[in-house]
């Protein structure tokens, strides 16, 4: 099997455009033409992944953070970053990063994190913004649903849990066409009025270029009087971190107890007790000090996150418990959620689990 077969599974498992701006996601070493004999799945592609990659004839790394983050200007093997990536090379393996396309997905790392805490009427925290476009166009009435039915498949008209969401309106249209243009109604240099019927649809801004693709393609006019607008509604169904519901309430100290038992943490750096019940819970995996305005404006009793610093912590303010429970951590379950996903999709395909222990944090 080629790479290139196995992208849209990952695509699918792991959108690209659902990745945050600042990261590096997507296929970071290796041909996408390369034909694979096997993947291992890890949390981080460190030299010593690499190693094992070769040791199992694994030519393709699906890692949940990626090597690759910040501009390389040499690479001379001088940190850990440029080993990796020089042993990939010599080796003639690819590697591949998830991250944040996995954790803005509805199913990602942050839904992992909650089954595993056993948390229940989950939601999204933090839904995207500026991910939402709105097309409008108009088309003679006799063509308007042909036309819808192509932005449709396109993937435009998707909300939440409905598709093929549209609006419609009709009017009259009307043009009048020079002498160098071939009117599919009228005539060169004639006034015409014609039924028209303006249709809305909404869609998810990376398919852009697809959904005005098949607008063109299905429209009967030589010129497609059309206008793409983007909105400010937040997308429900993608973004970062989550907020549920414990099925019965706990006291704080039990919680954290139990917290620290299914991350496997060394400890939890927490704000000071509230001393009330925890029912509702934020989560956030990996570093999300910018969640905590958002989990106290749904009135979370605590959110469970990483990489706090000591002024995070004053934010709590005697409102909402915050709990630092480390970044590896937070994201234990990520690779397994990987490896399983892979599994089912391609259960004929060699997948291997990592057992390179990549978490650079100890606690004594």
């Amino acid at each position: 099997m080629q790479l290139k077969q196995l992208i849209p599974i990952l695509e699918e498992m792991a959108p690209t455009a659902f990745a945050e701006d600042f990261d590096n996601v997507g296929l970071l070493v290796g041909d996408a033409n390369a034909t694979i004999t096997g993947i291992l799945v890890c949390h981080d592609a460190l030299e010593s992944v690499v190693t094992e990659a070769v040791e199992k004839n694994c030519n393709l790394i699906v890692c949940f953070h990626p090597i690759l983050f910040s501009c390389l200007k040499k690479i001379t093997g001088k940190n850990y970053v440029e080993r990796a990536v020089i042993k990939a090379i010599k080796n003639d393996i690819a590697i591949y990063a998830v991250h944040t396309g996995l954790d803005n997905h509805q199913m990602g790392v942050n839904k992992i994190l909650c089954d595993a805490l056993g948390l229940i009427n989950t939601k999204i925290l933090l839904p995207k913004q500026d991910f939402i476009y709105k097309l409008t166009t108009f088309a003679p009435t006799a063509n308007a649903h042909q036309v819808q039915k192509a932005l449709f498949k396109a993937g435009a008209g998707a909300i939440g849990n409905y598709y093929d969401c549209s609006f419609q309106s009709t009017g009259i249209g009307s043009f009048t066409g020079n002498n160098e243009s071939n009117p599919v109604i009228g005539s060169q240099n004639v006034y015409t009025e014609v039924e028209e019927t303006k249709l809305e649809v909404t869609f998810e801004k990376h398919l852009q270029n697809k959904i005005l693709k098949a607008l063109f393609d299905n429209h009967p006019y030589e010129e497609v009087a059309y206008e793409v607008t983007k909105l400010e509604n937040q997308h429900q169904n993608i973004g970062l971190g989550m907020i549920g519901e414990l099925e019965h309430e706990i006291s704080e100290i039990d919680f954290l107890h139990f917290v620290k038992e299914k991350v496997q943490t060394g400890g939890i750096r927490h704000s000071n007790f509230l001393n009330k019940k925890i029912k509702k819970v934020a989560v956030l995996g990996g570093s999300g000090s910018f969640a905590i305005t958002a989990a106290k404006a749904k009135n979370a009793d605590i959110l469970v996150t990483a990489d706090l610093k000591y002024h995070d912590f004053f934010q709590a303010e005697n409102s909402i418990l915050l709990a630092d429970v480390g970044h590896f951590e937070s994201e234990r379950y990520v690779k397994n959620y990987i490896f399983d996903y892979l599994s089912k999709k391609i259960p004929t395909f060699a997948i291997i689990l990592s057992n390179i222990k990549t978490n650079p944090v100890n606690y004594i």
